[in-house]
């Protein structure tokens, strides 16, 4: 039982991770509007930016991360990520002006190493066959957070737009404990890789991990998946209350539909696809699944619809787990954390781009003045980014058939 504790810490703590994204997104236009005393677009557009910020944080810094849980370990670097978070949490919980909202979305964004460093530990102690189901758990848990957040942020939010952030905060505190106490090391001496700033930087990263064999490509594949997936969190609570003038509860219950649905995908039926189609081709049926599923949600016009969609989304998210099995198959072992952080840093490059473009896109078509009404635009243009990455994916499949075939 104890043997498996330390898993179930890195599971509470994505799972954590994301209730506190759950618990804080449908109060999130409701205390921006508080803290600015603006309208809705606005508050959308500035929520782009707040989210942005974080990202360039986490872009600038999830390569330094990643090779300092290669070097140090794991297990600093995620207690430091936890603690950091829990107070994060409270800081956002005290702010009266949308500048120290910013402040506390920049000390997040710097110490974001949670997941990336999460997926390293998971590597670390996976078979490679089991690497792609391992990372399902990850996003499993990730998704059970998205059951319980929303329920319990749309609840809280009862309480005033302050109150998911200081339980977000108690969460994340006694998470840490619990690490503190339970979490071992699992970066032995002879994996251990030095420390090295020419790696340890968005650039130097990308081109030491970029230079792998098949792996240029794949990164290609994960950024632009990356940018249109997060469409969902970037405008679902101004889409649905603009669209479907939905409120904070029915906010939350629909993403802890998506959340269900997520973590019945990664951490059940993952299994059973990649056992019938292997990883490589689960991502590339999952990318065209994807396609298909953006474009039905970008011409919804009723409630009804987006929540009979949301589930059939979620299985879409077979991708993300399947793709990073490829990827760490094709990285040694004591560059795990490396391309942990070099996947979080595009991850962080979508974060930057999808919340500035998808609200702005949002903003444009629920406007006043706009000359076509057409909420679920952000949607529409996910879908054509999506398909941007299935042409990746295919072309990184028929370079690997070319070397193949080359082969002596």
């Amino acid at each position: 039982m104890f043997r498996n504790l330390p898993v179930t810490f890195i599971l509470i703590t994505v799972m954590i991770d994301a209730m506190g994204i759950g618990l804080i997104l449908p109060v999130m236009p409701e205390l921006i509007m508080d803290v600015r005393e603006t309208s809705i677009s606005d508050a959308a557009v500035w929520g782009g930016i707040l989210s942005a910020t974080f990202a360039v944080m986490q872009f600038l810094f999830s390569p330094t991360l990643g090779n300092l849980s290669d070097r140090l370990g794991r297990r600093p670097v995620l207690l430091t990520s936890t603690a950091v978070m829990a107070f994060d949490y409270i800081l956002m919980a005290l702010a009266g002006t949308i500048w120290l909202l910013l402040v506390g979305r920049i000390i997040r964004g710097i110490t974001a190493a949670t997941q990336s460093t999460a997926s390293a530990f998971m590597a670390d102690i996976s078979p490679r066959e089991k690497k792609a189901q391992n990372f399902g758990l990850i996003s499993a848990g990730f998704g059970v957070g998205f059951v319980l957040g929303p329920i319990i942020g749309g609840l809280l939010a009862e309480l005033g737009p302050r109150a998911p952030f200081y339980a977000a905060a108690i969460l994340a505190g006694a998470n840490f404990i619990f690490g503190y106490f339970v979490l071992p090391e699992t970066v032995t001496p002879d994996k251990r890789r030095p420390f090295r700033w020419s790696r340890a930087n968005p650039a130097g990263g990308l081109k030491h991990i970029g230079a792998l064999p098949g792996l240029s490509l794949l990164l290609a594949v994960y950024f632009f998946y990356q940018i249109s997936n997060m469409v969902y969190p970037a405008i679902w609570a101004y889409h649905t209350q603009a669209a479907f003038d939905w409120g904070p509860r029915m906010i939350g219950a629909s993403l802890a539909l998506y959340g269900v649905s997520m973590a019945v995908t990664q951490g059940y039926l993952i299994r059973i696809v990649i056992r019938f189609l292997g990883e490589v081709r689960t991502v590339y049926w999952g990318l065209l699944y994807n396609v298909l599923t953006l474009t039905l949600f970008g011409f919804a016009t009723q409630g009804w619809m987006l929540l009979v969609l949301t589930p059939l989304a979620a299985f879409g998210a077979v991708v993300a787990p399947a793709l990073q099995g490829v990827m760490s198959g094709r990285a040694a072992d004591d560059q795990q954390g490396e391309l942990q952080g070099v996947l979080a840093s595009i991850n962080a490059i979508g974060m930057i781009a999808t919340p500035l473009i998808m609200t702005r896109v949002f903003s444009t078509f629920t406007s006043e003045d706009t000359p076509l009404d057409l909420p679920g635009a952000p949607f529409l243009l996910a879908m054509l980014l999506m398909l941007v990455s299935w042409v990746f994916y295919t072309n990184s499949l028929k370079a690997d058939r070319r070397t193949t075939a080359n082969a002596p």
